[in-house]
């Protein structure tokens, strides 16, 4: 079973390897995040250096039990473990843009944001949500840096998220003289006007600042190194991980990879300091 610790070794092994070049459509933004994707897909797989698509697709089944699409996260879950949700950005500080969908600690199966076909992957209820945020300076194919980093560790509890989703749909919901109808979104107004013609949808836009920003208290981000990986998690989840992955991680004997025990500030109480993983890898 695939886990953050396989990929970071994977990564590791395999740091120069660029993300693929998608040409398919128009849009050069959604294309690079196409790249970095596929990207994932082959480090969780162990796939970087399989050529035979037949062979590729045929590991991609026996490690992922989902993948999602733009428009209905997660991107990928990985068989009876952790959900994934991948982010390009082209600037190694700006916000991530998580649209319709607030952040998320852990995935649920009851949440009305994700699809049946995500719903009935597996017998689940609860997931830990792992987000894999490329940094690929504007018009490169290089990856510069890479945080792993579960929800948990910089995503507050859902209920944060829904009181204010839910406030704002009330709210909405008060204004006289207009017909609401059922939707996913904050809002959706019909017949707005007196001809009853126009109708109004109204959605949620949500950010979270980068990681880099976030943990600058315990990772100063290098501008001189080619590359960086990131990986994040609390100590009870990496030690959670298989102890044969973790020995492998722990035997790699090689010099620009450190194994940091630190303590970040808990998304729901910044003075509460939680004991997590900090993985490093720079070049």
């Amino acid at each position: 079973m695939s886990n953050i610790i396989k990929a970071f070794i994977n990564i590791v092994n395999n740091y120069n390897t660029n993300v693929q070049t998608i040409t398919q459509g128009n849009n050069r933004a959604n294309n690079m995040g196409e790249g970095l994707e596929s990207y994932i897909r082959d480090v969780f797989a162990n796939t970087i250096n399989q050529e035979n698509i037949t062979n590729k697709l045929e590991r991609f089944s026996e490690v992922f039990s989902y993948q999602g699409n733009k428009n209905n996260p997660p991107d990928l879950i990985l068989k009876n473990s952790d959900a994934i949700e991948i982010k390009k950005l082209e600037s190694k500080n700006s916000a991530i843009a998580l649209n319709s969908s607030y952040p998320k600690a852990k995935l649920y199966a009851n949440s009305p944001m994700i699809t049946t076909a995500c719903r009935s992957c597996e017998n689940w209820s609860e997931k830990d949500m792992l987000y894999a945020i490329g940094h690929l300076p504007k018009g490169t194919q290089q990856i510069k840096s890479l945080w792993l980093i579960y929800g948990d560790c910089f995503c507050a509890d859902m209920e944060i998220y829904e009181r204010i989703k839910s406030t704002i749909s009330q709210g909405i919901n008060t204004i006289p003289d207009v017909e609401f109808t059922e939707t996913k979104e904050l809002g959706k107004v019909k017949k707005v006007d007196p001809l009853g013609i126009t109708d109004l949808r109204i959605r949620g836009m949500w950010h979270i600042a980068n990681p880099t920003k976030i943990f600058d208290y315990i990772y100063a981000y290098d501008e001189h190194k080619d590359f960086q990986l990131m990986a994040l998690m609390t100590k009870e989840k990496y030690e959670g991980l298989p102890l044969e992955d973790r020995e492998a991680l722990e035997s790699l004997g090689i010099d620009k990879v450190e194994i940091l025990d630190v303590r970040i500030k808990s998304p729901n109480n910044p003075v509460v300091l939680v004991d997590a993983k900090l993985l490093v890898f720079g070049v």
